[in-house]
């Protein structure tokens, strides 16, 4: 295990050396990629704090390596849209690289015995990320409806700053990691170049469909078990759960 600090230290110096070697990257893709490593730093030694974490585990810092490459994807992407840069000959294996880490960072966390609420939550907003980079690159192409993939996550969140019931944790649901996985597939073929014929849009339209699903499924659930607004006092009143659990 390595602290936080020093973990995410090693995380952006590794971002700052793979922006060197990326091909095609100039001064305002470089400069998009710093800024998604520095946010990405920021909020993740904020949530270590939330959560009590001093260090990171082996999973972490797959996840973490993970994070980088998709800031990585990221410039590209930037350099691409700002500058015209074609991008597609190296973002696609950066991408699949970032996608492979993506089966491995929950192998090891079980593996090693490191699972937790952390790793869980480093590992969903590096997938989030990624997806958000990618639709917006292959939107350029396919139609703004992809931009909507790399959005709903952002949405949500949004949403559960909004409206209290949607705060309750969610329950484990590997679903949703599979469709996170789909996903990213779908977006880096439809980025390829060029990109395999006939699969783009289908690919994308069942990935949307998954999206739809996972995020209406967390929905419902949250929605069903809202707490009950207290309308009247006396017999018969209905009272939220929190207090329903303080009477039990």
């Amino acid at each position: 295990m390595i602290g936080v600090r020093r973990g995410l230290g090693a995380a952006v110096l590794g971002l700052v050396v793979l922006l060197l070697v990326l091909p095609g990257i100039g001064p305002r893709g470089a400069a998009t990629g710093l800024a998604c490593g520095a946010l990405l730093a920021v909020a993740t030694g904020h949530r270590a704090v939330v959560d009590r974490v001093e260090g990171l585990g082996p999973a972490d810092l797959v996840t973490v390596t993970r994070a980088v490459l998709a800031c990585g994807v990221a410039a590209l992407v930037a350099e691409s849209l700002l500058d015209g840069v074609e991008a597609g000959p190296a973002l696609v294996p950066v991408t699949v690289l970032a996608l492979a880490l993506d089966f491995v960072d929950g192998r090891v966390a079980r593996r090693t015995g490191t699972a937790s609420a952390f790793g869980g939550r480093l590992d969903g907003e590096a997938d989030a990320f990624l997806i958000l980079v990618l639709s917006a690159y292959v939107a350029r192409s396919t139609g703004a409806w992809v931009l909507a993939m790399g959005l709903v996550r952002y949405a949500y969140a949004v949403a559960t700053w909004l409206l209290p019931w949607m705060q309750r944790p969610l329950p484990p649901r590997y679903w949703r990691k599979v469709v996170a996985a789909v996903t990213g597939i779908a977006l880096a073929l439809a980025a390829a170049d060029p990109p395999p014929p006939g699969a783009t849009v289908a690919g994308l339209a069942v990935a949307w469909v998954l999206l739809a699903e996972s995020f209406g499924w967390d929905v419902v659930w949250l929605w069903r078990r809202r707490p009950a607004r207290v309308n009247r006092t006396g017999p018969g009143a209905v009272l939220p759960d929190k207090t329903l659990e303080k009477n039990r």
